[in-house]
């Protein structure tokens, strides 16, 4: 694949930089990204890379690409492009693919190691059985209740069961700030759902001046449930590992689940669980679909 790159130097002319960089295709659950070392970003656009490549008729497709950088902060950077171009705080299924990619390329040589992102340090724990990585253990940190913080326009205090009015329908929400913000909705039959429409509508919402994920949520018992996610900046996605754990805590907060629960998505199972002192984990496996170069 060719990816056009202009780059205007000193004089002002046009000069043509060809780069070659080297990739994984890589997906935690469904939710898939293209993974790839540091990027010259003098000289590429990410944003517009990642709307190249993440088209999945013209390009590799994916959700969303991630690029590997130093941190002065924590032991390796992450940061993730969206497939519309905007750039996201944090991905939970995405910091799993990470989080294998950097161990098995030999860039971090401990099984426990820290990541920087824009929504904080986070802290993958690699589960490996006869030196293959089965699972990742991520401390996803803490989430924010406060409406402000998520950000959500109106009163203070945090979103619990509150009222949304969307297209003339009444619904009832959760929403948090879980490295990104997410909005939470319980229904009978998740399948039943419109998740395009009714998703892609209060994402955009006034009352989200930075826009909202969308979890749909139906509880099978108290330590399950299955879940579908609009995401902000992607749309239906078959996976969202902060969207998870931000259904989890609601789900405590409402009253439907214990603090251990197992997510059902599309291709599979998260097990989340939002410990007695705040601090949610995440526990899911991550894959390698294949690797290649593009020409850039």
């Amino acid at each position: 694949m060719i990816v056009a790159i202009m780059i205007y130097n000193e004089s002002n002319s046009i000069e043509w930089k060809v780069m070659e960089l080297f990739f994984w295709k890589m997906h935690g659950l469904g939710n898939d990204f293209i993974i790839m070392d540091e990027c010259d970003s003098k000289n590429i656009d990410v944003h517009t890379l990642a709307i190249q490549l993440c088209d999945r008729h013209l390009g590799i497709g994916a959700d969303g690409i991630m690029i590997v950088l130093p941190s002065e902060r924590a032991d390796i950077r992450m940061q993730i492009i969206n497939s519309d171009g905007s750039e996201a705080e944090m991905c939970g299924n995405g910091i799993r693919c990470f989080a294998k990619y950097v161990y098995e390329k030999g860039k971090i040589q401990k099984e426990r190691f820290t990541i920087e992102t824009l929504a904080g340090i986070m802290e993958p724990a690699l589960i490996l059985k006869n030196g293959m990585i089965t699972e990742v253990k991520v401390n996803m940190g803490k989430p924010d209740l406060e409406r402000a913080q998520i950000p959500m326009i109106g009163a203070k205090g945090p979103v619990i069961n509150d009222s949304l009015e969307v297209g003339g329908e009444n619904f009832l929400i959760t929403s948090m700030l879980m490295g990104v913000p997410h909005t939470m909705v319980f229904v009978d039959q998740v399948d039943q759902v419109d998740i395009a429409k009714i998703g892609s509508q209060i994402e955009r919402h006034r009352r989200f001046p930075r826009k909202t994920n969308v979890n749909f949520i139906e509880i099978i018992n108290r330590s399950e449930m299955k879940v579908r996610t609009w995401e902000r900046g992607a749309g239906i996605t078959l996976a969202c590992g902060t969207g998870c754990c931000a259904c989890v805590v609601a789900g405590v907060l409402n009253g439907k689940t214990e603090r251990k629960v197992t997510v059902h998505l599309a291709v599979g199972d998260l097990q989340i669980e939002w410990a007695p002192d705040g601090t949610v984990f995440m526990t899911g496996p991550a894959r390698k679909s294949f690797e290649g170069n593009i020409e850039i």
